[in-house]
């Protein structure tokens, strides 16, 4: 049996190393994401996000964002798209994929495939020079000291780091598309957040 006051210090321990990994992020954040959110901005059709295992969850998350930021968006799962779903993909589509490492083979598979049918492609990813950071148009550089688990390897602190990433490019389309409360609110009328816009009358 665990103490309370051991779990508490433990999960406050992982908190303060998962702070700590997000402003090392920041401060890495380099010039390479502006060309992925130029990409995004300019896409003349839609944008599909995929990933596999962990980066499922979080390119899910993205695709989710980006429609409330305003632009159509929807998860792809890589292996799916193997199995006849990247007919979806058109050659005005920007597809961004995410992969820790650049080497999980589905992915890669699937990045071939958008090149092929002449989709723009964004690597959101640790290593730029792996094989999905080649096939890229751009690359989100995603690198973290290491993961806050105690095996080093469940990508917990990474997972967040690409999340973490993900906000900021969203906050930063919202901000230059001048996207507004009332945009928000036509796609936005349930829940909490369309009761709060009903509210105080923020819908236009």
């Amino acid at each position: 049996m665990h103490g309370g006051d051991s779990r508490l210090s433990r999960m406050r321990g992982t908190l303060l190393r998962e702070s700590a990994i997000l402003a090392h992020m920041a401060a890495e954040l380099d010039g390479s994401v502006t060309r992925a959110v130029d990409l995004l901005l300019h896409t003349g059709g839609r944008i599909l996000i995929g990933g596999a295992g962990t980066s499922h969850a979080v390119a899910a998350r993205f695709a989710h964002l980006l429609c409330c930021s305003g632009l159509p968006a929807f998860f792809i799962h890589p292996a799916d798209a193997l199995h006849g779903g990247s007919g979806a993909v058109c050659p005005e589509d920007t597809v961004l994929l995410i992969s820790k490492g650049g080497s999980t083979a589905e992915v890669n598979q699937f990045a071939a495939l958008v090149r092929k049918r002449g989709a723009g492609l964004i690597a959101m990813t640790e290593a730029p020079d792996s094989e999905l950071g080649r096939l890229a148009s751009a690359v989100i550089r995603v690198q973290v000291p290491g993961d806050s688990d105690p095996f080093g390897m469940v990508a917990t602190s990474s997972s967040l780091a690409n999340a973490a990433v993900a906000d900021a490019i969203c906050e930063t389309i919202l901000c230059e598309r001048d996207y507004t409360v009332a945009e928000f609110a036509s796609t936005h009328p349930g829940g909490a957040v369309g009761q709060r816009i009903r509210r105080e009358g923020v819908a236009g």
